[in-house]
């Protein structure tokens, strides 16, 4: 399915290995229900790093970034306000989230893209 929203947040994290069970059924299970019950979402996806094979320039090429963190959630959005709502913090705290799992979670990113085409 085409990205529907003008935003793209992205959120990317490792966590610590005897907590991956947990974290991957927490995230589905809690986690990314509450966040699309939240207005303003407008989809989620979650993703696992992997390896890349590509050839660029007629060279084949395989590539693993170093200290790129390992799952990564891309959450489609109507505006970046969102990201500073009542209902987004609401929901970011909710369920055994705060508790259980960001404490296990490290090399944390957050990003937020504007879609520049089509709009």
């Amino acid at each position: 399915m085409p990205l529907q929203a003008k935003y793209l947040f992205t959120v990317a994290m490792d966590v610590d290995p005897e907590r991956e069970p947990l974290f991957n059924e927490i995230y589905d299970s809690e986690h990314v229900p509450l966040l699309l019950a939240v207005p303003g979402v407008v989809s989620v996806a979650r993703f696992k790093t992997e390896e890349l094979t590509v050839i660029v320039g007629g060279e084949r090429r395989t590539i693993l970034v170093k200290n790129e963190p390992k799952y990564n959630a891309l959450y489609e959005l109507e505006c970046p306000e969102v990201l500073t709502s009542d209902a987004w913090a609401k929901a970011v705290d909710q369920g055994r989230w705060p508790g259980e799992v960001r404490p296990h979670t490290k090399n944390r990113r957050h990003v937020l893209y504007r879609r520049l085409i089509p709009q």
